[in-house]
């Protein structure tokens, strides 16, 4: 299944995409129709944090007759899945040993999970511009990414029982400053510029991606193919991250973990390559999706 969050008619739903991907089933209205009541919380965070009831009742929407309630995925507006989470996003970082090298050298593999924030503010859908931001940064830069959207709530979640703790997938931007980066000696402004956490088009559920370490990842720029991977080379895996994220910190519902990012960003290339105005960014990860972002300008 895949969840979404859209906005038709001026008004903001959570559907679940039919097996096409052509058109959205607006989950409160099938709702209404079977259950006589909507049963759904208004945002798709809450309705993650109903657990596996949740799910099932979604599914019992899809097998039933709702022909007439689905809603051409052309006429709706996607929004991120999770428009304004309630917390800060996770990040991996050099969670590839290929990026680490391109960003410095073989002593910047990491030893431990390495870990920074962006804000809540930062997050924009499939399709949104995103900002230049000339008058603060010379050096905007794109990676390509696949995120974890936490489905229940866990501390001190052993590495061998993380993935159950996992809802679904979707794919991250993690546009950042990189001048930003240096200057301030620390990640969170240069990650946290408005418009530089692009999410989406969808989430999709953990049961349709099965192994979520190992799937091919591929950043295109203006169609030119910049970064190419599999999760398979994360340093650590996605199991892992979860596990060691929740060691004394409790993980929640509709949380959101950028995984990392391969090798192949604009800083890493001789000479530098970074984002201009009008340049568009396709990124995609096998079985979850594309996330598509254009530069304004």
């Amino acid at each position: 299944m895949k969840f979404v969050t859209a906005k038709w008619n001026g008004e903001a739903f959570v559907g679940v995409m039919d097996k096409d991907d052509r058109r959205v089933l607006p989950i409160g209205q099938a709702s209404e129709k079977h259950f006589g009541n909507n049963t759904f919380p208004a945002t798709l965070a809450e309705c993650i944090a109903l657990g596996e009831s949740f799910t099932e009742k979604v599914h019992s929407l899809l097998e039933a007759d709702n022909e007439e309630l689905y809603v051409p995925v052309d006429s709706v507006k996607l929004l991120a899945p999770i428009p304004r989470p309630s917390k800060n996003i996770f990040c991996v970082g050099k969670n590839y040993a290929d990026h680490a090298i391109e960003m410095g050298s073989k002593d910047d593999i990491p030893e431990h999970v390495m870990v920074f924030t962006k804000s809540p503010t930062t997050v924009i859908a499939h399709q949104d511009k995103v900002m230049h931001h000339a008058d603060v940064t010379n050096e905007l830069d794109y990676e390509g990414e696949l995120a974890v959207i936490i489905g229940k709530k866990g501390r001190g979640i052993k590495k061998e029982d993380a993935l159950n703790y996992v809802f679904g997938y979707t794919i991250i931007n993690d546009v950042t400053g990189r001048d930003l980066q240096k200057r301030h000696k620390q990640f969170f402004i240069g990650k946290s510029l408005d418009t530089t956490c692009p999410m989406g088009p969808w989430v999709v559920h953990s049961s349709a991606v099965g192994n979520p370490n190992n799937l091919d990842i591929q950043t295109k720029v203006n169609g030119e193919v910049r970064q190419h991977s599999n999760t398979k080379h994360f340093i650590f895996p996605v199991d892992e991250v979860i596990s060691v994220l929740s060691k004394g910190m409790t993980l929640e519902p509709g949380d959101i973990i950028a995984t990392g990012t391969p090798a192949g960003v604009g800083k890493g290339m001789k000479p530098p390559r970074f984002l201009q105005p009008g340049d568009v960014v396709e990124i995609t990860v096998e079985k979850v999706g594309t996330l598509s972002n254009q530069i304004e300008g």
